[in-house]
């Protein structure tokens, strides 16, 4: 029994509602992707649209779902023409697991008597048995990046294609995708988020009665199901027959030059990339006029288009939030209305909540918020002291901006999650030799299969064209990638790092490792160290969002307790491998060297780093220290570490001083 859609009606607000309905009007719109926090009826909201739509027929026994008006030529189990019986089913939801592999989504091959008998024998995967239904991908943001490029492809074609050792298959696969994500655990790519036709944030109600009724009918549902159900029915029935009506209606629909120079003027406005914005927009808004029962697109169709179609594509960086002005978005309806304006020109500044008013923003001081006050003096040992002559705490800074950093990768070869960071075994790269198949048979390894069978085919009594081909002689391709890893970042902020606005660098620094960490599919952790003792800011997750936020309201002041921070971030680690131990770790050590915090704090640290270097754990310190006179301190950490040394310069891709010590370390590697 499907989800009981009045639960999911109460809890999923209208713009989920009204998304999932457009999209079953008209799949050409391009899916839906829905964010927002957990226990909001993501899922229940998706799975009660199924018994939403109507009917289809399919060519009886066929197992691509072929259309008897209009069956695909190309289908593998065709051809239906002219189409035989015909049988009328429920559209189907089909859900893509997180952990599916590629043969379970796009289907497999029979390698063996592709091989021995010379035939197609193809097994249809999750692709198929969407056809002409609901494909949906709950976690989406989790599913490996290969996934979900076949997935997105498919569903921009229309189409399947497997191509496996010059066999070929292609099948139609045209559905409707829908999506369910939470960003605290990570965002999609900006690219595959642009393919979803609309987004929207849900959020769970914040008034009381609202809540009460959700749990009223939840309860009731679990009590009585199918009683549940049968209340309900009529409302269901309802919605259906409006959703047949829309899609008849769908084809008469007008989207006139007007409208379509409003959509042209609101992408414009919001500069977002490319034209799909526009024809998702053109699309939504049709969908709309036919949902409302009408053959005109509005005005308020296309605002409704926008606010569903645009707020994830003017998204700059990962770190921006989705969002719509809506202020904006209404002056831009209005001005290509054609109808007279009768606004001032002056408009209050779209960026400040006030518009104006003389008020300085809350950075216009700089990183200190325009505070002139004397600093402290620093003390003997180099830390900022307070008039008192105990260690003070300083505001938050801000993080300079952001550079393309420098890749940082584990040496040797690993077998975690694919990403792109690390050399790995995976099942998708480069194939760098064969092995015997461990389990079922995923990526043959054509030549060397031949070469172990040939040696046994007079024994096999081969008299024709051919091989005789047996079990022990499949081999498996071995496969080179990349793979994700965990990076934990160990940052400095004692008062040390504050001293002579170091702590801008610094967050710079690491922000743009974040961004970079972002892009390469890697779980982050930060750890911090200042004053008495370290602390985990953020355990290790797959939102880097949520590590920028962390790092840019990060304080500063005090001592450096260097080892309470490594032995920290060596107990972080030590947990993650039980979680996930076929997650490789980086550990970024950022900080300028300085152990000043507890007892005996340089010998402590030292033997702290050692802890690292006995368990082989990859690392990178990052030196801040700065001025004329350098200590060398963040070296010597580093040698305790066995990690190599980087300076803030040097972590830029385009550093000279970067290049400079690459050739220099080739050089001495290669004497």
């Amino acid at each position: 029994m499907s989800a009981p859609y009045p639960f999911a009606a109460l809890v999923g607000q209208d713009s989920l509602r009204l998304a999932l309905l457009l999209n079953a009007v008209s799949p050409a719109v391009g899916g839906v992707l829905v964010r927002g926090e957990k226990g909001t009826a993501k899922s229940t909201a998706v799975r009660a649209l199924s018994a939403l739509l109507p009917a289809v027929d399919v060519v009886a026994g066929c197992r691509f779902s072929c259309d008897p008006a209009a069956p695909d030529p190309a289908c593998p189990d065709g051809p239906h023409n002219p189409p035989g019986a015909f049988e009328s089913r429920p559209a189907r939801m089909v859900e893509l697991p997180v952990g599916a592999s590629e043969d379970r989504l796009v289907g497999a091959l029979d390698i063996e008597r592709a091989l021995a008998e010379g035939v197609k024998a193809f097994e249809p995967g999750l692709l198929a048995d969407a056809h002409r239904g609901i494909l949906y991908v709950d976690e989406v943001n989790l599913l490996h990046d290969h996934l979900v490029d076949l997935l997105l492809d498919a569903a921009a074609m229309g189409a399947s294609y497997v191509e496996r050792e010059g066999v070929s298959v292609r099948h139609a696969a045209r559905f409707l995708l829908v999506g369910t994500m939470n960003p605290e655990e990570g965002e999609l790519r900006p690219q595959l988020l642009d393919r979803f036709g609309l987004t929207l944030e849900v959020a769970a109600s914040r008034e009381p009665d609202q809540r009460v009724e959700v749990v009223r009918r939840r309860l009731a549902y679990d009590d009585d199901p199918a009683g549940f159900a049968a209340r309900w029915a009529g409302e269901e029935a309802a919605v259906r027959r409006r959703i047949v009506a829309a899609r008849e209606l769908l084809p008469s629909v007008r989207l006139g030059d007007g409208a379509l120079r409003q959509i042209a003027a609101t992408c414009a406005a919001f500069e977002v990339d490319g034209m799909r914005a526009d024809i998702v927009m053109a699309r939504t808004a049709t969908a709309l006029a036919a949902w409302a029962g009408r053959t005109e697109v509005l005005a308020e169709d296309v605002r409704q288009a926008a606010l569903l179609a645009l707020p994830h594509r003017r998204r700059r960086n990962p770190f921006d939030a989705p969002g719509l002005d809506e202020d904006k978005l209404d002056q831009t309806l209005e001005e290509f209305s054609g109808e007279d304006e009768n606004e001032s020109d002056d408009d209050p500044d779209p960026d400040g909540p006030g518009g104006g008013g003389g008020q300085p923003a809350p950075d216009d001081g700089g990183p200190q918020g325009g505070d002139t006050a004397a600093r402290p003096e620093a003390g003997a040992d180099g830390e900022p002291q307070t008039p008192g002559g105990t260690s003070g705490e300083q505001a938050p800074v801000r993080a300079a901006e952001p550079f393309r950093a420098k890749v940082l990768s584990v040496p040797g070869i690993g077998e975690g999650a694919a990403g792109r960071r690390s050399r790995a075994r995976t099942e998708h790269g480069r194939t760098t030799g064969a092995r015997r198949p461990r389990g079922a048979l995923t990526k043959l390894h054509l030549a060397a299969t031949v070469q172990a069978a040939a040696p046994h085919q007079r024994a096999r009594g081969r008299s024709g064209p051919g091989l005789v081909i047996r079990r022990d002689d499949l081999r498996q391709a071995a496969r080179e990638g990349r793979e994700g890893n965990l990076v934990l970042f160990v940052v400095d902020a004692s008062g040390s790092m504050a001293a002579r606005q170091r702590m801008s660098a610094v967050k710079g620094a690491v922000l743009s490792l974040l961004l970079d960490a972002y892009q390469r599919r890697d779980k982050v952790g930060l750890v911090t160290f200042r004053g008495a003792a370290a602390e985990v800011a953020l355990p290790p997750t797959s939102s880097v969002d949520a590590a920028a936020a962390r790092l840019e309201s990060l304080p500063t002041g005090g001592r450096t307790p260097l080892a309470a921070g490594l032995l920290r971030a060596h107990d972080v680690l030590r947990v993650e491998r039980l979680r996930d131990p076929a997650r490789r770790a980086l550990v970024v050590v950022v900080t300028d060297g300085r152990a000043t915090g507890g007892p005996e704090p340089v010998a402590l640290a030292g033997r702290a780093a050692r802890l690292f270097a006995a368990d082989g754990v990859a690392s990178v310190v990052v030196d801040c220290e700065s001025g004329p006179v350098r200590l060398g301190l963040a070296g010597q950490l580093a040698g305790e570490l066995g990690a190599a040394t980087v300076t803030l310069d040097e972590l830029r891709a385009d550093s000279i001083a970067g290049l400079v010590k690459d050739v220099q370390g080739r050089s001495r590697r290669a004497a």
